[in-house]
């Protein structure tokens, strides 16, 4: 495989359609309460009773919209439609503006506070939805979220965006994405996402005020999230940009490397792009050297004293496809076009699912599955997998419809 790209492309697109896709269209419909089922485990049991996240929703949004984007299928766009509609119904909060974090199984607000995170992944959904339809309600809703994060969820003061507010738009303790995250002000997470979705929207709407916003974001992020002397992202901060945390997220890293670079690339502007071009090869380059495992497999964890999490979670794996592809594009280096295959032959040994669908959510370092149980879940989404094969579709191919 590692010898031709059309042979690598084949089995990206095989996995893609007849795996990943697939799986969604047919086990996560909800038929009782609209939408699609919070909690599935591994062994394809439904939990009809869980709770239903804005990103889990907003991701399937997303996925399904770039889906029939790329490949022009219907049964994709419906799936699309049905995502757009159960955000808007259910999540979207018709008296403070912003989308609720969490409904119940039958839709009813659970958790309503506003997660900069979650604004963040609904911009990139419904902006991702115009693209692919045109929809211009789509597009009108995404514009509305940028200006309320921006009139909300900015920092006047120090720049950047707070992690969570309450339904009121008012300043809360209860910053956490997560039981495993820091309850900081500020994330390295948040502000991925939040450059993620705006990149997606710039596609679309030219905006100065979007395009300034953007850049800044790139700006910050190479000047307070990456850590200089290593090349890998800082997790948390305080409001002044003080480094709460010295873990070290692979996943993230080599993720944030090629989406620092696309939102430079949509950005258009040419010193930021080289700015940023330099500091993604030394990020993907620190990853490559201390987060692989012998099996090509991306490590979860490390910390000061070494690894803390040898388990190899789902979503690192695809990102690292990405990301050591990209860099092999800007620098035409083999050795991160043979860590992309690997990578890839690492999904195809373990993390794939070979008997109920979909991927893993992890497997241990020996190569089996972790005790993590979820195939569908708030965080267990179409989104990683898929996006990572249509990146590389779209790099494979030639096309670079997507930057």
């Amino acid at each position: 495989m590692s010898d031709s790209n059309q042979q690598w492309l084949a089995h990206i697109k095989q996995e893609l359609e007849a795996n990943i896709l697939s799986f969604w269209m047919e086990h996560t419909l909800d038929e009782t309460n609209g939408g699609f089922y919070g909690f599935i485990s591994r062994d394809l049991t439904v939990n009809p009773e869980a709770g239903k996240s804005l990103v889990l929703n907003t991701r399937i949004l997303w996925t399904f919209a770039s889906a029939y984007r790329i490949t022009g299928n219907e049964p994709y766009l419906k799936m699309a439609e049905r995502a757009y509609r159960y955000v808007n119904e259910y999540f979207a909060d018709p008296e403070y503006g912003g989308l609720y974090w969490m409904v119940d199984a039958a839709g009813k607000p659970s958790e309503t506070k506003k997660q900069v995170y979650g604004q963040a992944f609904a911009i990139y959904a419904f902006s991702e939805y115009h693209r692919a339809t045109g929809n211009e309600a789509a597009l009108q809703q995404a514009i509305e979220l940028f200006h309320t994060l921006e009139k909300h969820g900015y920092d006047q003061q120090y720049k950047g965006y707070f992690e969570a507010l309450t339904r009121e738009w008012l300043e809360t303790d209860d910053n956490s994405l997560s039981e495993k995250d820091l309850n900081e002000k500020k994330s390295m997470n948040t502000h991925l996402h939040v450059m993620e979705g705006y990149t997606n929207l710039y596609r679309v709407w030219k905006s100065d005020e979007l395009r300034a916003k953007l850049k800044e974001l790139i700006e910050i992020t190479i000047k307070h999230i990456i850590n200089e002397d290593n090349a890998h992202f800082i997790l948390f901060f305080d409001e002044e940009w003080n480094g709460k945390s010295e873990h070290i997220s692979y996943g993230h890293d080599i993720e944030g490397s090629w989406l620092l670079v696309e939102a430079a690339e949509v950005l258009g502007d040419k010193e930021l792009l080289a700015s940023a071009k330099a500091i993604a090869i030394r990020m993907a380059e620190a990853t490559l050297n201390e987060g692989v495992d012998e099996d090509g497999g991306l490590l979860n964890e490390a910390g000061p004293e070494g690894f803390m999490d040898t388990d190899k979670d789902w979503w690192p794996q695809a990102e690292a496809v990405v990301g050591f592809y990209n860099a092999y594009q800007m620098t035409g280096e083999d050795k991160y076009r043979e860590a992309a295959v690997r990578s890839w032959q690492f999904i195809e040994s373990f993390i794939v699912d070979k008997e109920h669908g979909e991927w893993f959510w992890s497997v241990k370092r020996d190569g089996t599955p972790s005790e993590n149980i979820e195939k569908v879940s708030p965080w267990k989404c179409p989104y990683h997998n898929g996006r990572a094969c249509f990146e590389m579709i779209e790099r494979l191919s030639g096309n670079s419809t997507s930057h």
